[in-house]
């Protein structure tokens, strides 16, 4: 048999729920991973070993006297999670020095959710400080780095997550994704990324986001392990029952155009254009139709778009004597959103709402539409900071400071994430290619289908079709 770590989420699950594997097993066998790897990749802030292996033996408690059928859907899966998320007893980092790091008193709703569900917790991954940037770097831990190349990137915020996922530290892990936070780092890690629409997760509000871009979805290393998370995610919705079903044949809009190419004109790597053929070939193969899509954004939204994006971090609680230890983006965005009247976010709320009636009126001429996932390669890491110091744990006195260089470099690496969270509409990534010619070689590269509002079955029925 296959190492635990080589196997799909869905035959790791199926092992442990007939009881090949038990729980106590599978989290040994991920934990000695973690303390191999993590070093080198810096996906997990916090490992709680001891926690984990407790609630390991409860599952297999319960394995030892329960029918199969009776067992919760993810029983006795490893999961890790994003360190903005409280678990109960672990500490939360929000990946900042300036917050006081203290044991979460309960569970988020994700978490309670999903250990419901079964999964055992091993601990949590590295995110950029309070998961506002494209990267997971930050000054409290070692950068994330992406497993296909260690001195690039593992993308953000969920970079952690996709580390570990991409590197079999964890068979697949929770994201959550206000910006692009799943996709992104899929996207530079070669994995799906399910992005799902607003109000289907139910453990996806929060009161620091007052445009409600935030959902949860999977990172998982194909569309089957993607569909079993998201029915622990969204019960009641057959994902996995239904991903084997041929979908329609579909009418794709393709489109190259941004909402930000306005303020931030950005150029596209021959890379992801090349991920974008090949996306485009590989749907054509499967029967569907494929044309060039007319969309034109509205100038207006990227001021729109930061205004709301970085409402929260201006209302975080933070003492004034440790406003220091916020690294510069977090601490300019955070200056200016304090000054920002309310009138001014109210204003930006509204044209959120008339951009996502304009833009769900365009993409409706279509079935899906297709653009490339990055317009980049996976960045080096320390690129977005200018550190240029190789990843290691940056001295705070000595961080640069421009922040309005590294947002723009941000939104120049992933056009094409934000604003679907803004129209709360569904999106995969899919890793259709690779730089070096073939999987696990060189950096993958993927595009990303968005569909509309509950069509989350669909784009998991398309990746799959592609073969991932």
């Amino acid at each position: 048999m296959a190492e635990l770590h080589e196997l799909t989420a869905l035959d790791l699950r199926n092992l442990l729920r007939g009881g090949t594997v038990s729980a106590a097993e599978a989290t040994a066998h991920f934990l000695a991973r973690i303390g191999r790897h993590n070093p080198l990749l810096g996906a997990f802030i916090t490992v709680t070993a001891g926690q984990a292996m407790d609630r390991a033996s409860a599952a297999d408690d319960l394995r030892s006297h329960a029918r199969i059928e009776d067992l919760p859907l993810l029983h006795g899966m490893p999961l890790g999670f994003k360190d903005l998320t409280d678990v109960a007893g672990v500490v939360t980092t929000h990946g900042s020095a300036a917050v006081e790091h203290k044991p979460a008193p309960a569970d988020a709703p994700l978490v309670a959710l999903l250990k419901e569900a079964g999964v055992v917790s091993l601990g949590k991954t590295q995110v950029p400080e309070f998961g506002l940037t494209a990267y997971s770097e930050n000054r409290i831990a070692p950068p994330s780095r992406n497993p296909h190349a260690p001195g690039r990137s593992s993308g953000g915020s969920s970079g952690g997550s996709a580390a570990a996922v991409a590197a079999g530290l964890l068979p697949f892990a929770p994201g959550t994704d206000g910006g692009g936070s799943v996709r992104i780092p899929a996207a530079a890690c070669g994995l799906v990324g399910l992005k799902p629409g607003r109000g289907l997760v139910a453990a996806g509000e929060s009161s620091g986001d007052p445009a409600r871009l935030v959902v949860p979805g999977p990172l998982a290393r194909n569309a089957r392990d993607a569909a079993l998370m998201m029915d622990a995610l969204a019960p009641g919705h057959g994902y996995l029952a239904g991903i084997g079903q041929e979908p329609q044949r579909l009418r794709i809009g393709v489109t190259l155009e941004s909402p930000w190419s306005g303020t931030f004109p950005f150029s596209i790597e021959p890379e992801a254009l090349e991920a974008l053929r090949t996306g485009e070939r590989l749907l054509e193969h499967a029967g569907h139709t494929l044309a060039e899509a007319a969309v034109r954004y509205d100038n207006r939204y990227p001021d729109a778009f930061t205004t709301a994006w970085t409402a929260g971090v201006g209302a975080a609680r933070i003492s004034p004597s440790r406003e220091a230890l916020l690294a510069p983006l977090t601490r300019t965005f955070r200056r200016r959103a304090q000054q920002r009247s309310p009138a001014k976010l109210a204003e930006a709320l509204a044209f959120l709402r008339q951009f996502q009636h304009d833009t769900l009126v365009q993409y409706g001429q279509w079935d899906l539409m297709l653009m490339p996932a990055l317009a980049q390669t996976p960045r080096p890491v320390g690129w977005f900071t200018g550190t240029g110091h190789g990843g290691e744990r940056w001295p705070a006195a000595q961080w640069p400071g421009d922040a309005d260089g590294d947002y723009r470099k941000q939104c120049e690496f992933a056009p094409w994430s934000s604003m679907v969270n803004v129209c709360g509409l569904p999106a995969i990534t899919v890793p259709v290619h690779w730089t070096g010619g073939s999987a696990g070689n060189g950096l993958p590269m993927g595009i990303q289908l968005v569909g509309p509002m509950g069509s989350e079955a669909l784009l998991l029925q398309v990746a799959h079709q592609l073969g991932f």
